[in-house]
């Protein structure tokens, strides 16, 4: 394991301040003031790329079994044809610079739709007061992709806030906080045994197939892609059970010499469907041997609220050591940086 000195910017902090975000977020969330009334609100949009973009994914997942409207997270420059007056836009953009964000925005004025923004400043505040519209400010100094506590909390609020869930979830909330503070002394340190530097030894220099059996460990996965992608600069794939098991499935048949290149991570929680779990110890006693290696990811907590940040943060702290075995700064993101300069020109 490389020493934490590459990690010049530490990431580290960032993640093993997660459990304290939350708590600073719940903060932001009890404080929350609005303005503008939200009225017959059939629909909800998520406007947001990258770290945003999952936080608004998070808040579909935990709040899908008690909303009575739809919810969408939209990762464009422009929002569905559909909405209008009676959607809710939350449009989050930790920058508010976010240039597809932004374009949804507009895109969002000129639907009349009721919009909501969440960022920490930037052109996407002033769009929000130059239209009176409210605001939910969140503390800057982070990456985006670590500033997922003051992505999803704030919207979970605003759901209640306008009472389109009820505050069950707070409890929930806090108690999960606990937890990842006991398993952040574990996953965050050097010492043995830690499940994350173990995972990371196994997946670190192969290509990670993330395969996960609900839509709250579809998040987890989603989530764990980005951060393989963004703090150990590793490429990673997700996909689903059950779908998977009518293509991808497959897919692991010839090519043998790649496969052996690429470790299967099975993510799994307590809210899978009793067929889809089945599915998946038989699709691993198929495919399992194919790869390089074959580890399961299983929360196993109180609440769903609980579960789904259990295999977030576990997976934080597996991208984050996966990057020290690489010699890697977690922290910068050049390649996004170069692209985002090519597109200045071009404006």
């Amino acid at each position: 394991m490389s020493g934490r000195d590459t990690d010049i910017n530490n990431m580290y902090q960032s993640i093993f301040e997660f459990p304290d975000h939350l708590l600073e977020a719940i903060q932001i969330g009890e404080n929350i003031s609005l303005t503008n009334n939200y009225k017959h609100v059939n629909g909800i949009v998520v406007a947001g790329m990258g770290g945003s973009a999952i936080g608004g994914d998070v808040t579909r997942v935990l709040t899908g079994n008690t909303i009575h409207v739809p919810m969408l997270v939209s990762r464009d420059y422009t929002l569905p044809n559909w909405v209008n007056q009676n959607t809710l836009v939350i449009c989050s953009s930790y920058s508010g610079n976010t240039e597809e964000t932004l374009s949804a925005f507009e895109d969002a004025v000129s639907k009349n739709a009721q919009i909501i923004g969440i960022t920490t400043g930037g052109t996407l505040t002033e769009m929000l007061k130059a239209n009176n519209l409210d605001a939910v400010k969140i503390p800057g100094g982070l990456q985006p992709r670590a500033s997922l506590a003051f992505s999803f909390v704030p919207m979970l609020y605003i759901l209640n806030t306008i009472g389109l869930i009820t505050d069950g979830f707070v409890s929930e909330l806090k108690n999960s906080i606990f937890h990842l503070k006991d398993n952040r002394q574990i996953w965050g340190s050097d010492d043995n045994p830690n499940l994350a530097i173990d995972i990371a030894n196994t997946i670190y220099n192969t290509i990670p197939i993330l395969y996960s059996d609900s839509d709250l460990s579809e998040v987890a996965a989603i989530r764990f892609k980005g951060q393989l992608n963004e703090n150990a600069k590793i490429h990673a794939w997700c996909n689903r059970l059950p779908e998977l098991n009518h293509n991808e499935i497959v897919g692991w048949e010839n090519n043998a010499e790649l496969s052996l290149k690429m470790s299967l991570v099975w993510m799994a929680d307590q809210t899978s469907h009793l067929r889809t779990k089945i599915r998946r110890d038989i699709t691993r006693s198929i495919v399992g041997e194919l790869s390089a290696n074959d580890v399961l990811l299983e929360a196993n907590q109180d609440s769903k609220i609980g579960e789904l940040l259990h295999l977030i943060h576990l997976g934080d702290w597996i991208s984050y050591w996966c990057a020290l075995k690489h010699g890697t700064d977690p922290t910068p993101v050049v390649k996004i940086d170069q692209l985002k300069d090519a597109l200045s020109k071009l404006n």
